[in-house]
């Protein structure tokens, strides 16, 4: 309020604020500092219920846009950055992830250049609400974009909106909300093949004049649920046959330059001493003792002694395996008329780990084994078991407990055969 006496008035004779005044022109103007910086926002009405004068685009009243500045100021925010972009935003985010894996930079600069073609980049991130939030996640799916994509968008908008909060720039994150329920999850899982479909599939690589060659590689990634990544980055040294255990604390990775890099795992779980079978130990003998290296060894990262390598003396990369199963699961389908499933690397650790918690193997240790940073992915495959995991199960808890009502009964007599069944 002004002093009393000196109160100043609008045409109406309305009594301004504080701050408030109006201009030559009669366009009112409210004066705020922040950080001691003069500011000023400028309205063509003084109330909400003002007409505005003809000609003139509609807009907030002055005391409207106060209530919103004095809102902002009591939250200790700054009501000038509220006006930058979202791309913007991003960008700032992006500038203090320093330091991560290529990987994980090509996620980030796919996600700028796909924002730079949005219109939604473009909007200020003090408009953003949480339902123009979904509206524009919606809208990627509906123009195509598969939920993987949605997904590593909001990836990306998500931890940059909170720091906006983090930074008293807004109150709160428009991007805070849990993806199910907005979006269709339409990807396609990778699902595990069955038993006798991974039997029959290496039974085929075994016997084929052309792939035959492969046969130990396919067998270790079944039987070890190893990413294709980090079997690729395996070098003479991680491989200890004498005591059966693999050494996984780095994977090999080609980025999109062509570039080879060593890089840790996955996550730190991923790093870890890895047991064998005797089975998988006698694949690693068989891969080194025919591993034909370069004639000059190439090394990576300081990492050298890979165990297989492209006529070019250059390691084995991920793409490379890709490949050569899907050249497998096309030759076996034009042989057999009952076809086989899409298999890949992955599917063959996604078989591994279904395998074990089939045959009751404990979730803690399934997720040393797969190296999986949260208990929640190894629990996932335990809830896909079906109907029939169910009933096996059960018929083997029922065949224990007729074990030892047998035994109880005859304590002195081996019980009948028939109560066991082989696994």
């Amino acid at each position: 309020m002004g002093i009393r006496g000196n109160l100043r008035r609008d045409s109406k004779r309305r009594i301004l604020r504080a701050g408030e005044s109006i201009r030559a022109d009669g366009k009112y103007q409210f004066k705020y500092y922040v950080n001691g910086k003069a500011k000023f926002i400028y309205s063509w009405k003084l109330e909400p219920t003002d007409r505005l004068p003809a000609g003139k685009k509609p807009c907030l009243s002055l005391r409207e846009l106060e209530k919103q500045i004095g809102y902002d100021l009591d939250a200790q925010m700054d009501p000038t950055r509220q006006s930058m972009t979202v791309i913007e935003l991003v960008e700032r985010y992006l500038s203090t992830k320093t330091g991560v894996k290529p990987s994980t930079r090509a996620n980030y600069n796919f996600v700028r250049n796909l924002l730079n073609q949005e219109d939604f980049a473009e909007k200020k991130i003090g408009h953003i609400k949480t339902s123009d939030a979904k509206l524009f996640l919606i809208r990627l799916q509906d123009a195509g974009k598969g939920y993987s994509t949605v997904k590593t968008v909001r990836g990306v908008l998500r931890p940059a909106f909170q720091m906006a909060v983090d930074d008293d720039i807004l109150n709160k994150n428009p991007f805070g909300f849990q993806l199910a329920g907005v979006v269709v999850n339409d990807s396609v899982t990778r699902e595990a093949i069955s038993r006798e479909q991974m039997r029959q599939f290496l039974k085929f690589v075994h016997d084929d004049n052309c792939y035959c060659k492969y046969y130990e590689v396919v067998y270790i990634l079944f039987h070890t649920g190893m990413r294709i990544s980090e079997f690729c980055g395996l070098t003479l040294k991680d491989i200890d046959l004498e005591n059966r255990i693999i050494n996984i604390d780095h994977q090999l990775q080609r980025t999109s330059n062509m570039e080879y890099i060593v890089e840790s795992t996955k996550t730190n779980s991923g790093t870890r001493k890895l047991p064998i079978i005797e089975d998988v130990a006698q694949c690693f003998a068989a891969i080194i003792e025919d591993r034909e290296p370069p004639a000059v060894e190439k090394f990576i990262d300081g990492y050298g002694g890979f165990l297989f390598y492209d006529d070019k003396g250059m390691p084995l990369v991920a793409m490379h395996w890709e490949h050569r199963f899907n050249n497998m699961v096309d030759r076996y389908n034009t042989i057999y008329k009952i076809q086989m499933p899409n298999i890949t690397p992955h599917v063959c650790r996604h078989t591994y780990c279904s395998n074990q918690a089939k045959s009751g193997m404990n979730p803690k240790t399934l997720q040393y084994l797969m190296g999986h940073s949260d208990i929640g992915i190894t629990m996932n495959v335990y809830t896909h078991l079906g109907l029939e995991d169910a009933a096996d199960e059960l018929k083997r808890i029922e065949a224990l407990e007729l074990a030892r009502k047998e035994i109880e009964k005859k304590p002195d007599t081996p019980p009948e055969q028939l109560l066991f069944r082989s696994v």
